[in-house]
């Protein structure tokens, strides 16, 4: 039987994702995963240099996919950078709620979470790129490269960091259809903004409220 030819990359994505899920494990090699597949190997390295690369494309898919999908939306420039990154967060994580066993898989159930957190670097990438421009492309000028360097940095490093956070919330969120990740969403976006702006922390300290509360119901 001949070979398929002409593979794209979403194709291979799929096919590697549906393996993945029904094995339980990474194929042996890319050979064995394109034979199995009836394609040429070759079509394999055409877009990826190795199955690590093709998992964090994966990541990096479903977060271009939600950018993607918000631009779409012909209001979704009007709305205010709060609203925008609630869009997003609520987008992302229905992007997740659809793949969330690939997801568990590679994050939950990974031993090495070094390893886990690698797969996630071009995720981190693309999700900053999304931050700069859409949500803090405004933040104050310090009118010194420096400290708006350093600035920006913090901010970067903040944005993931709560990324990641809400992650790992919806990892273990076992409500149904995952309705306290919606809940944490929301708290921790406002949370986030006004500590950004000072404002009164009411929002943050209901937050902190809503995490003590998870944290003594779950021991």
């Amino acid at each position: 039987m001949a070979r398929k030819k002409n593979m794209t990359a979403e194709k291979i994505i799929d096919l590697y994702m549906s393996t993945l899920l029904l094995e339980n494990e990474i194929p042996k090699t890319v050979y064995a995963f394109a034979h199995a597949n009836n394609f040429e190997e070759s079509e394999f390295y055409k877009y990826f240099g190795s199955f690590e690369v093709l998992e964090k494309q994966i990541f990096s898919l479903f977060c271009e996919n939600t950018i993607a999908m918000l631009m779409e939306n012909e209001d979704y420039a009007t709305y205010t950078p709060i609203n925008k990154l609630l869009s997003f967060y609520y987008t992302f994580f229905e992007m997740l709620n659809a793949n969330r066993s690939f997801v568990y898989l590679k994050l939950a159930q990974n031993k090495n979470k070094l390893d886990a957190l690698k797969l996630l670097s071009k995720l981190r990438v693309t999700f900053l790129k999304y931050i700069e421009a859409e949500i803090y492309e405004q933040t104050i000028d310090l009118k010194n490269k420096t400290l708006n360097s350093i600035s920006k940095k913090g901010v970067n490093e903040t944005a993931w960091a709560q990324l990641l956070f809400t992650m790992q919330f919806w990892i273990e969120d076992t409500s149904p259809n995952f309705e306290k990740t919606d809940i944490f969403i929301e708290k921790s976006v406002q949370a986030s903004f006004d500590l950004k702006n000072i404002k009164p922390l009411e929002s943050v300290l209901d937050f902190a409220k809503f995490l003590w509360k998870e944290k003594t119901m779950s021991t």
